[in-house]
């Protein structure tokens, strides 16, 4: 099986679309998603619309998505996050938060490889910032490999034994899931990067050759600067998008 790894779109359709057209430079993928479909961006039924065009493998909830559709709260959210969930959740179409509500919450086994979650496997909402959050969420992993999102930042570690290793998740560099080890892996975000770098990113997961490579695609973040600003939603949203932050 060789699969799109799409990570935290955001609402961002041009992102979106940007890293699909490069995508298929990679032949034909099955999709996975790790959550975040939606939130801070301004097209949340256009990204909801084009994922029900995909062949999907899997896909799971992320905690703006369940904060949108109704199924949470935004306890935890900043107020430029709840500003956004609240218009998030208006936009929405009952097709849509019906999509959202249905999807499910992770860890979820995809493969005897590969599972995904949003945060970790422990705690959808939680994030891997640092070593001891990695072997945190490597230890409750139940696959080699661990598919996440969250933190808009492409991130992989490995532990064998009590020894955890960081992997080189650079852009075309593939990353082998090896046998006697336990990895995670983020491939980063579509439609809002956190890592200075504002192009969208995605992964290609391979699990014939055991491996995930990490891409990054530009698009025109000026029309999604617009579309934030024609939505009215919070002004530093629309900024953020050209800093990768």
């Amino acid at each position: 099986m060789r699969c799109l790894i799409l990570s935290d779109i955001h609402a961002n359709i041009d992102a979106l679309d940007g890293v699909l057209a490069d995508a298929a430079r990679h032949g034909p993928l099955r999709v996975v998603v790790l959550g975040d479909l939606v939130g801070y961006g301004a097209e949340p039924n256009a990204v909801i619309d084009r994922l029900r065009e995909l062949p999907i493998e899997a896909a799971i909830r992320g905690n703006h998505d369940r904060a949108a559709c109704g199924l949470g709260d935004t306890e935890g959210f900043n107020e430029v996050a709840r500003a956004s969930a609240a218009a998030t959740s208006r936009m929405l179409t009952a097709r849509s938060r019906e999509y959202l509500r249905g999807l499910p919450s992770g860890p979820l086994a995809i493969s005897p490889l590969t599972e995904i979650c949003h945060g970790t496997p422990l705690d959808e909402d939680a994030y891997v910032f640092d070593e001891m959050d990695a072997v945190y969420a490597i230890r409750a992993a139940t696959r080699p490999l661990c598919l996440y999102g969250h933190t808009h930042a492409p991130f992989g570690a490995r532990l064998r034994g009590e020894e955890l290793e960081f992997l080189d998740v650079s852009p075309g560099v593939a990353v082998t899931v090896a046998a006697d080890s336990t990895s995670i892996v983020n491939v980063g975000s579509v439609g809002q990067p956190r890592d200075g770098d504002p192009r969208a990113a995605y992964g290609v997961l391979d699990e014939e050759s055991r491996t995930v490579t990490c891409y990054r695609v530009a698009y025109p973040v000026e029309r999604a600067q617009a579309r934030i600003r024609e939505a009215g939603l919070p002004e530093p949203l629309a900024k953020r998008l050209a800093l990768g932050r």
